[in-house]
């Protein structure tokens, strides 16, 4: 498949357009961080049902990643990269729109799949748009915005949230949204994939599953760990989870070939990049909270005193990228979650009302350095452990197992969390805080170790220049590829 002329002005509107669009679904993927306590209250949410407000975005945006390169491929990436702003668009004014956490929930899961085709299809539209020579500038670019997006996400939510309300959060991507699909249905170029089936079953197992295992972990506190909706929401969602491995190992076109998990680096570095989101976005999910409820800020002022943790990643980051290239993954990786567990722990250890802000700024900084120097390391790892031919499908499983991390860690802190504190008082809250920022600090912990297991240094992986390769590798690693926040 060879790549179609594009002149630089198509160029320069593929880039801009994929740019706006990526920035709109990776703010929403923690811009509602800062707005919780706000929106627990007008909606009277509990913190089961506040954890779905951001597990929904993420469960629906995580096991969609791939098919929707695979859709984009098969039906068009224009047309599907504007039926995702379409359906984004929707779902924010749905989010809006809510009365009840309910509703703002279903809404969120919508705009996760909006996100899914948004994310994914932007890279391969930019990918398919510029030759190779200049591809992994536009590549950089798009992948910085949506990093800075993801990284601002809660200072730009308590931004929002303070100075208007947490609705507008989402009233924002409307317009935007409106002006940009025409936009990109008359500016960017019709290109298509490989005309590859899209695996139907394999997406509705690992769906499934997932969710099975989510339920149980929020609703074992409440509904108790021993009963029957508990015992089979676990057992029956990792049961799933074990069918679609055995449904992917039979297919002739997987979605994940199973194959891939022979090599210890594709393993390794998968399992370590799940644990690393684990204990991040349970993190996330916590922290602006903990800031807002027992020191008494409000919401852009909880965003702010989160950029000490937040912005290691601008200057962490690149140095991580460059150091991977002389000593290998395996000491950026096992470093990097041994220092985010450290922060971690060190956080948990501390916490109490009354204490001051000051305490708070060395663990952020300890644990967002850590992140940092994990986080460029764990694609590299796990391309550069498979062949050259599943270069797109190890991505994108690396970035769905990103996601899924950052759902169950949620999931696993919210338990946690529920079972030991509350929302009753600042001193109820903290009775839970320590103990699930400690447990999320134990599964970066535990990443560490995982990551031990990956090969040493080796010799990095020479990639294609056939777009159609391209494509496929880049559309798949998204947003998640630079989330710090």
């Amino acid at each position: 498949m060879s790549t179609p002329t594009v002149s630089v002005v198509t160029q320069r509107w593929v880039l801009a357009l994929g740019a706006i669009a990526s920035l709109m679904a990776a703010l929403d993927t923690l811009v509602v961080a800062t707005a919780l306590s706000t929106i627990r209250r007008d909606l009277e949410a509990s913190v089961e049902t506040l954890e779905w407000t951001v597990n929904g975005y993420n469960l629906s945006f995580a096991v969609l990643l791939m098919t929707a390169a695979v859709v984009g491929d098969r039906f068009g990436r224009r047309r599907m990269f504007a039926v995702g702003l379409a359906i984004f668009v929707t779902a924010s004014a749905a989010c809006a729109l809510s009365t009840s956490v309910a509703a703002l929930i279903a809404a969120r899961v919508v705009q996760g799949v909006g996100a899914a085709l948004i994310m994914t299809l932007a890279l391969a539209l930019a990918s398919a748009a510029f030759p190779p020579q200049r591809r992994g500038v536009a590549m950089g670019v798009l992948q910085g915005i949506t990093g800075l997006a993801v990284a601002c996400g809660p200072l730009v939510g308590g931004a929002v949230a303070e100075g208007l309300s947490w609705q507008w959060i989402f009233w924002l991507n409307v317009p935007i949204g409106l002006i940009a699909i025409p936009l990109v249905l008359n500016r960017i170029p019709e290109t298509f994939g490989p005309d590859t089936k899209v695996d139907t079953g394999g997406l509705a197992l690992l769906t499934c599953g997932a969710f099975g295992v989510v339920w149980g972990l929020v609703r074992g506190n409440t509904a108790g760990w021993a009963s029957a909706e508990i015992v089979v929401a676990l057992a029956g969602g990792v049961a799933v989870i074990i069918a679609f491995a055995v449904w992917e190992a039979g297919r002739p076109e997987p979605m994940i070939p199973m194959r891939l998990f022979a090599s210890r680096g594709f393993t390794a570095g998968n399992t370590a990049i799940f644990l690393l989101f684990a204990g991040l976005f349970g993190s996330v999910f916590f922290y602006a909270q903990f800031l807002q409820i027992v020191f008494g800020y409000g919401p852009l002022g909880a965003g702010l005193r989160l950029l000490p943790w937040t912005l290691t990643l601008f200057f962490c980051a690149p140095i991580a990228g460059l150091l991977a290239d002389r000593i290998g993954e395996r000491p950026l990786m096992a470093g990097g979650l041994a220092m985010q567990a450290g922060g971690m722990f060190w956080i948990a250890r501390i916490a109490e009302p009354g204490m001051v802000y000051a305490a708070l700024v060395i663990p952020l900084v300890v644990s967002g350095i850590g992140v940092s120097m994990a986080l460029p390391s764990t694609q590299t790892a796990v391309v550069g452990a498979v062949e050259h031919a599943a270069l797109g499908k190890a991505a994108g499983a690396n970035s769905m197992m990103r996601e899924l991390g950052g759902v169950f860690g949620i999931a696993v802190a919210v338990a946690v969390f529920t079972g030991a504190g509350g929302y009753g008082s600042a001193a109820q809250f903290v009775d839970g805080f320590g103990p699930a920022i400690a447990v999320g600090a134990g599964l970066s912990l535990l990443g560490a170790a995982v990551a031990l297991a990956l090969p040493g240094r080796r010799a990095a992986v020479a990639v294609t220049d056939a777009p159609e390769m391209m494509a496929a590798d880049h559309a798949v690693t998204s947003e998640v590829a630079t989330i710090e926040g």
